[in-house]
């Protein structure tokens, strides 16, 4: 069989559908991994729906998704890392463009290219990867566990450990209880975050970050809202406030109640324009705002370490699991909130 099925986005018709095409066979440096798993990601929604315009598109047509894992089916030439065929992996969701002049890859570049939007990712029977964005899985982690790391865990992840910096005892807030913001409240009560302070709209969202970890959980719209934090935090306010809903009014309300230093991290992303309205008192309890975005291989490395080790366990963040060919029903399930999924699961 020379074809398979591929979930494929048409940039300029914008149009999203699961098409029969060739099954791409690998270059240099390159693998062929048959996929297990593929997560289905706020982003691969907004791709979809025109909100994420791809910066550095290889071409009119992608195959979306960027949170794989699979094993390794065929081996391109001029390999160096001598992964056989078989092995169990996961695949990181993003690679630096490679041509730029002195490109370190395991630092911030301002042209990373990014799975599933910018060249083609996983929502397929294959899919082609670059030998050095592997990372190895041991039989005990399950595909679709693995699958979810390298996004929906490793940007909350990173955001809490590299960017924010967390120690233990600092308190931190987490706005929005999704498929990234679950998992900021794991991740927050593993560091040792104390107390963490989940907000989200949803009931269901709100004793689901009750089951994951956090020390409250609060309604947005209170209109005691901030008495709340304040309470929770003994009126100090938060030490890290963490947007992971990508949304103006969540970043201006998670700023108003940050204490002394405390830091607004962005860690959901959206088009629209960053602006903070509070006054003076910003400058005088010195806040801050830092820009987060994604993981990074080594936050992809050390979380199958600790996945491996039992001391993170995702199963309960798999939603469901759904055939590759239901791809735009699932889509719909994630945009629409149908049954406030964490992680839909697609499977070849």
């Amino acid at each position: 069989m020379d074809t398979m099925l591929a979930g494929r986005f048409h940039l300029d018709s914008k149009k999203f559908a699961v098409e029969e095409v060739p099954i791409p066979v690998p270059g240099p440096g390159e693998v062929l991994i048959k996929v297990k798993a593929a997560g289905v990601c706020l982003s691969d929604v907004h791709l979809i729906d025109g909100s994420l315009v791809p910066l550095f598109a290889t071409s009119d047509t992608v195959t979306v998704g960027h949170e794989v894992a699979g094993v390794v089916h065929t081996l391109g030439p001029d390999l160096k890392r001598g992964l056989p065929v078989g092995t169990r992996v996961t695949l990181e969701a993003g690679k630096t463009c490679g041509t730029c002049a002195g490109c370190v890859r395991r630092r911030p570049c301002t042209q990373m290219l990014t799975a599933g939007i910018d060249y083609d990712g996983g929502w397929a029977e294959y899919v082609i990867a670059r030998e050095d964005t592997l990372i190895p899985i041991p039989d005990s982690l399950p595909f679709d566990q693995a699958a979810i790391i390298p996004d929906a865990v490793s940007t909350p992840y990173a955001a809490v450990v590299t960017t924010a910096g967390v120690r233990p005892a600092q308190s931190v807030g987490v706005w929005g209880v999704g498929g990234v913001g679950a998992h900021n409240v794991r991740l927050a009560r593993l560091v040792g975050a104390a107390p963490i302070i989940a907000v989200d709209p949803l009931p269901t969202a709100r004793e689901r970050a009750l089951a994951f970890g956090a020390d409250y959980a609060l309604d947005p719209a209170a209109p005691d809202f901030a008495d709340q934090v304040r309470a929770a935090t003994e009126g100090r306010g938060l030490d890290f406030a963490f947007d992971c809903a990508g949304v103006p009014a969540v970043r201006e309300q998670a700023a108003s109640v940050l204490g002394l230093g405390g830091s607004l991290i962005l860690v959901g992303i959206t088009p629209r324009p960053l602006t903070i309205t509070e006054g003076l008192t910003f400058n005088y309890l010195c806040k801050q705002v830092r820009g987060h975005y994604g993981g990074s291989p080594e936050s992809v490395s050390e979380l199958v370490r600790l996945t491996a080790a039992g001391r993170l366990d995702l199963a309960p963040s798999i939603t469901d699991h759904i055939s590759l060919v239901d791809a735009p029903d699932a889509v719909s399930r994630l945009e629409n909130k149908i049954g406030d999924p964490i992680r839909l699961i697609l499977v070849p």
